[in-house]
């Protein structure tokens, strides 16, 4: 491949590296993703400069990952002797083909989707895109193939000009970022160490993950100095079970999970006011309860979880709030249910019961100090359930931790537990009271600025990318405090999720997202926009990283 894409131009490079890209399939959590980890280290290892510097480019697999996947490092060191460093990344997984349906044979085939969606009458857009030859279709295309074919590009050009490089160039290709970010995660302490070995100075890190339209006729390119961080709140229903001949006696599970959601789901009162930035509001992802047939008993109970975007709130912070929100709910059943079943009684002329409808609310923090206070085997019971159910998915396995501890109480009683489960991803964003953070602020807009006038490009900067990224754990701002708190109500998180918030702390890295642009991400009519995309974008790229090399 080397030798095909060696006298090409760079727009040429990144086509032909995008098309060969989008051919693999390297979906998260499958063979793949090593296939392609393979295929880009035997490409790298053609360059000049690694011939020559065998020991700047290495594959390193990731600590404890059950897939043996690896990360890629490719260093290109500055002749000048200067420590500063960009970090260039990217992931190299991409989400499923099913979507595609019955073109599920053609998802990796550029060309045969272009001529599908050439006659796409039931999308007038899509069909447009498709006749004009400037947007290139497939599987990864958008997210992010392109945004690999562009680094490795970048990656070749710095290397073969050597007298451009005002600082050192630090190339990074990650697994798994389509799901629980298991490359990243596990580069941050080879990260710290080639700082340590080389002892260099991290400025930035750029990413060039997809950037999209965010309306009708939007044409601006959005860039990002940080990423938005994602929680997944969980909430365990723990009710009372009752016969469907005197359901008000009971404690129905479903009804507080349906209140949560209406309280919680999609409500924008909830969303952090960041000015100018994309914010999310927070979305119910999973509400199932604990039937596995039918009969005619309430279920006993619930298990939720939402994605829940944040930005500047800490995740201690976010937790009493939804506390308040889980306390509030079940106060207002409880009322609710005694005056429904006040006029049941009445209705049906029939004798009045004490019932209690109280549910105690709490995060699970709280509930393992009451467990523990009452000397209750906790550690034990939590290591039992994560060693009988590795296989399961993670959620599932922090929901049964849950379980297990509700059931270790003698008392029982009905709950509602706040806890935390995979993935967390902080929000990684530039500093911008201190020098360092300033500074790559100005040198960014000085930069855009100059491309804008060159290009005719309407650039737009912005503080948070508001999609996941790698980006999060490559710093962390929390506080110790706020670090104990998230693991102490994460069950059994050193084993789900370990994340690794010292190195993240140390590394302290702000997330640059100069990003490829199209449309349909994570959709079977994906596709990456090619004049800017390939043309336009690496150059800025090479321009910024020249720009911050000065700061």
């Amino acid at each position: 491949m080397f030798k095909e894409i060696h006298s090409l131009t760079c727009e040429e490079q990144v086509e032909i590296l995008t098309r060969e890209l989008i051919k693999m399939e390297s979906y998260s959590c499958t063979d793949g993703e090593l296939r392609k980890t393979s295929w880009l280290m035997d490409l790298l290892r053609d360059f000049p400069y690694f011939q020559k510097n065998p020991q700047f480019l290495s594959c390193e697999v990731i600590e404890k990952d059950r897939f043996l996947r690896k990360n890629i490092f490719a260093f290109v060191k500055t002749p000048n002797q200067s420590k500063k460093t960009i970090i260039y990344y990217a992931h190299i997984d991409t989400v499923g083909t099913e979507d595609f349906g019955a073109l599920q044979s053609i998802a990796h085939n550029s060309d045969a989707l272009t001529t599908y969606f050439s006659n796409y009458e039931q999308d007038p857009e899509v069909m447009e895109d498709a006749k004009s030859g400037d947007w290139l279709f497939g599987r990864g295309a958008l997210d992010m193939q392109s945004g690999i074919a562009i680094h490795l590009a970048n990656l070749l050009y710095f290397s073969e000009n050597l007298d451009e490089l005002d600082g050192n160039l630090l190339v990074m290709f990650n697994p798994d970022e389509e799901s629980q970010h298991a490359g990243v995660r596990g580069a941050a302490k080879v990260l710290l160490r080639l700082k340590e070995e080389h002892g260099l100075d991290y400025i930035a890190a750029i990413n060039d993950d997809l950037i999209s339209p965010l309306y009708t006729a939007d044409y601006h390119k959005y860039i990002y100095t940080g990423t938005a961080g994602k929680l997944l709140p969980c909430f365990s229903i723990f009710g009372r079970e009752a016969h469907v001949g005197e359901s008000l006696s009971g404690i129905d599970p479903t009804i507080i999970a349906s209140e949560l959601n209406i309280r919680i789901g999609q409500n924008i009162d909830l969303i952090e006011k960041v000015d100018g930035e994309l914010v999310l509001p927070a979305s119910c992802l999973y509400m199932r309860d604990d039937k596995k047939q039918y009969d005619v008993q309430t279920a006993l109970s619930c298990h939720m979880y939402f994605n829940y975007f944040f930005y500047q709130k800490s995740p201690a912070k976010i937790m009493d709030e939804l506390l308040q929100i889980a306390e509030e709910t079940c106060r207002t059943f409880s009322d609710r249910q005694k005056i429904s079943y006040q006029k049941f009684v009445d209705m049906n002329h029939l004798p009045s019961r004490d019932l209690d409808w109280t549910l105690e609310v709490m995060t699970l923090e709280g509930m393992l100090k009451g467990l523990i206070e009452k000397g209750l085997p906790v550690e034990a019971e939590m290591e039992r359930v994560l060693i009988e159910n590795r296989d399961k998915d993670d959620r599932e396995i922090a929901f049964l931790i849950v379980d297990a501890l509700q059931k270790l109480d003698p008392e029982k009683k009905p709950r509602v537990i706040l806890f935390y489960a995979p993935p967390f991803l902080p929000a990684n964003y530039l500093d911008l009271n201190n020098k360092r953070g300033m500074a790559i602020s100005n040198k960014i807009k000085v930069v855009l600025e100059k491309e804008a006038a060159r290009t005719g490009e309407s650039f737009k900067l912005k503080k948070y990318f508001p999609y996941l990224s790698d980006g999060s754990f490559l710093s962390f701002n929390g506080s110790e405090d706020e670090i104990n708190s998230l693991q102490r109500n994460f069950p059994a998180m050193e084993a789900l999720f370990p994340i690794p918030l010292k190195s993240m702390k140390a590394l302290n890295v702000p997330s640059i997202n100069v990003g490829v642009y199209g449309k349909g991400a994570h959709k079977w009519t994906e596709r990456v926009y090619k004049p800017y995309s390939f043309n336009i974008l690496p150059k800025l790229i090479r321009k910024i990283t020249k720009a911050l090399w000065e700061v």
